[in-house]
């Protein structure tokens, strides 16, 4: 006789499902003159759902093929004014159309287009720009929202005003001190939002995105840095100094390392002007910058994303 099964000890824990990587691009015409907006929407849903793990019941289940519909309609019958604007259209519409659907989390990625000039006009035509990715992530739980925007990719380089040196040594150390060197990291931020209650007025979040940018570059700029740490906190502390609606500002980022030449075999001297660059091993710094009283809410998973 065969033994009974052993009842499972197992529980569902947390869990979500939806499209991830919906790539739209909306147009806009003005007359002759067109506007682009090219935008990688990642949905992501959670609530009602231990049914459809636990029997393979899809009652409460909106399609993710549904999801993706969603994103391309919504492009149509809302457009797009920003990536932010455009998660919190569908943040809402997710929570508050399906009783089974308690939260909803977007995530958006902006690729940036520029105008190509051409007989005085360029209207129509337009060049993909090569710097940072723009980012934004929305979530909605039917009561309060929470906004992180932020970027990746953005390469920055000081040529000099860096040094690195007075740091802790042990038998393996053979990294020489640097009193003149370059310091290069590739920016990896997020900032989140202190706008949580859809009653209280939204920031403009283009203006805010552009002027958080421009922060953190200027920071960046004019900061002697004695560590990349400082140039860390700098930036952070610039944003949270400059922009009231920002809260928190988390970064990640890499040494883009630079070690000067031995040029000395060939009877050259090498007056911080050639450099090797290497991308591998590098070092990784990572902080947060909070404005004072509040909390760090976001995930540091999230800055590598």
């Amino acid at each position: 006789m065969a033994e009974n099964p052993r009842p499972s000890r197992a529980v569902l824990g947390p869990n979500q499902y939806g499209k991830a990587e919906n790539r739209v691009v909306r147009i806009t015409r003005d007359g002759a003159t067109h506007h682009i907006k090219d935008l990688n929407v990642s949905v992501s849903l959670s609530g009602d759902m231990d049914d459809v793990h636990y029997s393979g019941s899809n009652t409460n289940v909106l399609p993710t093929d549904t999801t993706k519909n969603t994103v391309y309609a919504f492009a149509k019958e809302h457009g797009i004014e920003s990536a932010e604007q455009f998660g919190i259209h569908l943040a809402r519409h997710f929570v508050t159309s399906q009783p089974s659907i308690h939260r909803a989390r977007i995530r958006v990625e902006e690729y940036a287009w520029e105008r190509i000039e051409h007989n005085g006009e360029g209207a129509h035509s337009f060049v993909r720009k090569g710097q940072e990715t723009r980012l934004a992530q929305i979530t909605y739980d039917g009561s309060a929202w929470e906004v992180v925007s932020g970027l990746k990719d953005l390469t920055v380089l000081n040529s000099t005003d860096s040094e690195f040196w007075g740091y802790a040594k042990d038998r393996y150390t053979t990294l020489r001190e640097a009193h003149d060197r370059i310091l290069a990291t590739e920016v990896s931020a997020r900032w989140r939002y202190g706008w949580t209650d859809a009653e209280q007025s939204a920031p403009a979040w283009d203006t805010s995105y552009e002027r958080i940018r421009t922060h953190l570059l200027q920071a960046f700029a004019e900061t002697y840095s004695l560590s990349l740490q400082q140039s860390l906190y700098a930036m952070g502390a610039r944003i949270i100094d400059r922009r009231d609606e920002v809260d928190e500002v988390r970064f990640s980022l890499p040494n883009k390392h630079h070690f000067l030449v031995d040029l000395t075999p060939f009877d050259l001297k090498n007056d911080n002007e050639v450099y090797f660059a290497a991308d591998r091993p590098y070092g990784l710094i990572e902080a947060t910058v909070l404005r004072d009283g509040c909390e760090a809410l976001i995930p540091a998973d999230l800055t590598n994303l």
